[in-house]
């Protein structure tokens, strides 16, 4: 203890504390939200707290002792989940004073104006796409979201894209006329929580299904929706929502139509199993969604660096029998944005019939268009990707959709492939 006040008083001296600051020596008692938070992330293994190893409970301990505790699970931040990252993020803030005079930087805090935070994404990709001509373009997305209050906040997203070479299929860029670039504000949601019991949020969102980042649907443009989820614990998420799916490869049909949908998601260490469902509102009409009903089901097992992984899914409303869609894989490694070198490879076969895919695929090849620019009722193809670390926040991406074969198409199954340079910022 000794020790430690020492060397809380050496910076103290040597940082030029405010004198409007928090008294680094004031005591945080077992009653103040920050010292519960930390004791909740103590019991989930998280806090390494005093050289021993223990966080000391039951006793009151100093600002500075706290920031101390902080700092060494802000070392290990990529470790923790996304409900332990935003509490440590809510810790650093409010010890940001302690920590500064500790000489910890907190990247997150250093996008902080207030109460808005800011964050973003860059992408320069080229795709040799099999169902169109080949394209070259860019992207830039800024992220804002605003801290309404320690429950509640509000995020919105500014996505700017642009062509760099003339293209006769451009869907890809998300144009919406003939110039080669695009401004819109493609995000916008509220967000409350209901302690660490539920989340509801009101407004256009990211959705995806499955568990590989959205297969059969993954846009990041999402749903203009209302959504809850119901959080049991750390490990299992239910979600329910209403509204309309706003990114579709089909022309007409998907974008103005209501649709129910509900995921379920438990993490069991030694397998992660997931639930999808979609209900289509409407009377079943042709050539629309209007009536569907679609299930599935996924499953990814993590073996030490490896995972096997899979997914089904079944239209039960769906009369021409082309009425299922699957795929299967297997991966290796994991990516890491502060780790330069890290990286992920995947391979899957995926097999899907015209009657269960309704445009709006994670996948950045583009063999599904057969689907739905090209009138074929199923298409089979293998798709390989990787991932790798180049520098912190830089990363490139490249994927690869071989042995393509397509039923009733109206012009030759091709190979396709893509590669881009993604920057996080």
């Amino acid at each position: 203890m000794k020790k430690v006040l020492a060397i809380a008083a050496v910076a103290a001296l040597t940082a030029g504390v405010s004198a409007y600051a928090a008294n680094p020596f004031s005591d945080v008692t077992p009653n103040d939200w920050a010292y519960q938070a930390v004791e909740d992330l103590s019991e989930q293994g998280v806090v390494e707290g005093y050289p021993d190893g223990t966080f000391k409970g039951e006793r009151n301990i100093t600002r500075y002792e706290m920031a101390q505790i902080i700092a060494r699970m802000l070392a290990k931040e990529d470790q923790l989940n996304a409900e332990q990252r935003a509490t440590l993020d809510k810790l650093a803030g409010e010890y940001a004073d302690e920590l500064a005079n500790l000489g910890v930087r907190v990247s997150n805090l250093e996008k902080k104006v207030g109460n808005i935070y800011w964050s973003g994404d860059a992408r320069m990709r080229y795709q040799n796409n099999a169902t169109g001509d080949d394209s070259w373009n860019g992207r830039m997305r800024i992220n804002v979201k605003g801290q309404v209050n320690d429950s509640t906040y509000v995020q919105g997203r500014l996505n700017a894209t642009m062509d760099f070479k003339e293209s006769e299929d451009d869907s890809d860029v998300q144009k919406e006329s003939e110039d080669d670039s695009d401004v819109q504000f493609d995000q916008l949601f509220a967000n409350h929580d209901f302690g660490s019991v539920a989340t509801v949020r009101l407004g256009r969102q990211p959705v995806a299904f499955g568990d590989q980042g959205g297969w059969l649907y993954g846009d990041t443009f999402g749903a203009d929706a209302a959504q809850v989820t119901f959080h049991a614990g750390q490990k299992v998420d239910l979600t329910a929502g209403y509204g309309r799916f706003n990114t579709s490869d089909y022309d007409e049909g998907v974008e103005d139509q209501d649709a129910f949908y509900a995921r379920g998601a438990a993490d069991l260490n030694v397998a992660k199993l997931g639930v999808d469902y979609i209900k289509f509102t409407g009377d079943k009409e042709a050539d629309t969604v209007a009536g569907y009903e679609l299930m599935g089901a996924n499953l990814t097992i993590p073996v030490q660096d490896f995972r096997v992984f899979g997914e089904y899914w079944k239209n039960t409303t769906y009369e021409n029998g082309n009425d299922t869609a699957w795929n299967a894989g297997i991966g290796y490694g994991k990516l890491n944005l502060k780790k330069p070198g890290s990286f992920a490879i995947d391979v899957a076969y995926n097999d899907v019939d015209e009657g269960v895919y309704f445009g709006g695929t994670g996948l950045q090849t583009d063999a599904l268009k057969y689907l739905t620019k090209h009138d074929a009722t199923n298409v089979t193809f293998w798709n390989a990707m990787a991932d790798v670390t180049l520098q912190k926040n830089v990363f490139l991406h490249g994927e690869y959709a071989f042995d393509v074969s397509a039923d009733n198409a109206d012009m030759n199954d091709k190979d396709a492939w893509t590669v881009s340079l993604n920057y996080k910022f």
